[in-house]
């Protein structure tokens, strides 16, 4: 990046950024901090029901002194942990967000009342200062927790710990509030302003919160919630995360006999069937745009609000996915631009890239996102992370946070980072995207330019699913585009679940054993198939090795390679 228009592209948004911090800097000082320190929160009316599951064994394991948080864990030995460094910022962020909390409530045991509390006041009490100065999503998860949590967190406490607890809450609020006046991002303005309703929902002395925060969160919603169900964002994690607050929220309107919005209503009536269209039959959610492991149990009881019946949406076309399925097969495709700038510090170059899963088997997916950040986070938002076309080892996005992006000054693209991220600055324009029937089989056809402004490479991919026998025929176009004739390698990629077992044969093609015992073939015509390493980002105990099916060829003119999988 940096050269032409994406040059000019990051001169705007530096600019951009310089203005937006002035105008905080003056709305910092010229702000009137009794306005939004008047109210105080005088009681708790009600607890808001958390749907996230719980597990009383980690009760056991936190009591002992082990914090194990996105894939990172932590022996205290005795102290509290707020007394440590962090091993990672996701840890942080898990730590201070409180959500842990309810593996003690199942506990349901006096100790773990006690041990609640005690981590409860060891945060009230500053330990920990350095970490505290916690992001909005954070705080927003923390406010969030604390009401969920307070029967356990109160129950059989002093007056004076109760207090110092209500005035947390009051407090967290206000910063809340303070947050959103200074141009939050947009996820975390709506997280926050769903926090601020929970606590104007739950809490008596801070109504004209609750009124503020209502309207904020109605905006957010309609500008938020696309009217297919999706999250601008396009990524799955948020949209589920988002829904296990939303549901419960719904709920506490109605606890206060008071009536809901109808933005909110709206959204979490569109954004249940959304999340079907995304779901396998192995009860977890498509690895795209930010997408990791799957909490099933969570997912399970979000489906279980979804009266939309057994027939999942089949086409999201404003949140750009497509689905496919005969009998226990499911296809689920990425068939999106790339969500606005914005939006995007979790998307990825993973456009028509696809999963294919065989009953609760996954067979072809993407490498998902991995607890952690740094270079494995970068590593998986890749478009070789997919199960996709790379045009010469390069992505179809290009990210803020790339090397190349450095010449506008290394304290000036650090100050950029921190500001927003490493959000895509370049990727594909609008999908085209069509859909039929086709001698009874289902048909999808697509197409990006990601890879036409650098390399004059037009992609287009076409998914044929058949039944009986259960097949599925693709096709891989590269048409090109304007005078750049110089050859480029490509290479279509198909990742492989874990429990696929690839074995190479002697006419070319390359057989899948699953754990299920299933066997499934791939061939191709126009590229040999080769079998290749790869990394699964995202299972259940962290990274694992795995394996990909690579086509590749050099791409001159027009090229075409076909491929197919199919059940033997």
């Amino acid at each position: 990046m940096g050269r032409g228009p994406e040059r000019w592209q990051l001169y705007r948004l530096l600019g951009h950024e310089i203005v937006r911090a002035v105008r905080e800097r003056t709305a910092r000082l010229t702000a009137r901090p009794e306005i939004l320190t008047r109210a105080r929160v005088t009681a708790l009316v009600i607890a808001p029901h958390d749907l996230r599951t719980s597990d009383a064994s980690l009760a056991d394991d936190i009591y002992s002194g082990l914090f194990v948080f996105a894939g990172r864990s932590l022996i205290v030995s005795g102290r509290s942990p707020f007394d440590y460094d962090p091993p990672s910022p996701e840890w942080a962020d898990a730590l201070y967000g409180f959500g842990w909390l309810r593996h003690l409530r199942a506990a349901d045991t006096a100790l773990a009342r006690a041990n609640a509390r005690a981590f409860v006041s060891d945060f009230m009490n500053g330990r920990g200062e350095a970490a505290r100065a916690s992001p909005v999503p954070v705080a927003s998860r923390r406010l969030i927790s604390f009401l969920c949590q307070s029967p356990l967190v109160l129950e059989g406490a002093d007056h004076a710990f109760y207090q110092a607890f209500l005035k947390a809450v009051g407090k967290g609020a206000r910063e809340l509030e303070r947050s959103l006046r200074r141009s939050a991002p947009p996820q975390s303005r709506l997280l926050a302003a769903v926090a601020l309703t929970y606590a104007g929902l739950c809490c008596e002395g801070i109504e004209p919160i609750l009124r503020r925060a209502t309207r904020i969160l109605v905006r957010e919603l309609d500008t938020q919630i696309l009217p297919d169900g999706g999250h601008r964002s396009r990524d799955p994690r948020f949209a589920m995360e988002l829904l296990l607050d939303l549901l419960p929220l719904r709920q506490s309107f109605l606890s206060r006999s008071v009536d809901p919005p109808e933005a909110l209503l709206r959204a979490v009536d569109r954004m249940l069937p959304a999340l079907r269209l995304l779901r396998h039959g192995d009860a977890s959610l498509s690895h795209f745009n930010g997408m990791g492991v799957t909490a099933a149990d969570h997912l399970a009881t979000l489906l279980v609000y979804d009266g939309s019946g057994t027939e999942p949406l089949m086409y999201a076309s404003h949140s750009g996915y497509a689905r496919m399925e005969t009998g226990r097969v499911v296809m689920v495709c990425d068939v999106g631009a790339p969500p606005p700038m914005d939006q995007s510090r979790e998307a990825a170059a993973g456009c028509l890239s696809f999963e294919l899963t065989s009953g609760a088997q996954r067979i072809v997916v993407n490498c998902g996102a991995p607890a952690g950040g740094g270079e494995l986070r970068r590593a998986a938002r890749s478009t070789a992370a997919h199960s996709t076309a790379t045009v010469a080892d390069t992505s179809s996005c290009r990210f803020l946070d790339e090397p190349e992006d450095w010449w506008i000054g290394r304290l000036a693209a650090r100050w950029l980072l921190a500001r927003r991220g490493p959000v895509v600055m370049r990727g594909p324009g609008p999908v085209a995207v069509e859909r039929r029937t086709e001698n009874g089989a289902s048909v999808l056809a697509a197409r990006h330019d990601g890879y036409v402004a650098e390399f004059g490479i037009l992609h287009e991919r076409r998914w044929r699913l058949l039944s009986g026998p259960v097949r599925l025929d693709g096709e891989d176009a590269f048409r090109r585009e304007g005078k750049r004739a110089r050859p480029q390698p490509v290479a279509v990629r198909f990742h492989l679940h874990t429990a696929v077992a690839a074995q190479p044969q002697e006419d070319g093609s390359v057989t899948l054993g699953l754990s299920t015992g299933e066997r499934w073939r791939f061939s191709a015509e126009g590229a040999t198939p080769t079998i290749e390493e790869s990394i699964y980002f995202a299972g259940v105990v962290g990274a694992r090795r795995t394996a990909q099916i690579v086509l590749h060829l050099s791409v001159d003119e027009d090229a075409l390679v076909r491929w197919r999988i199919e059940q033997v």
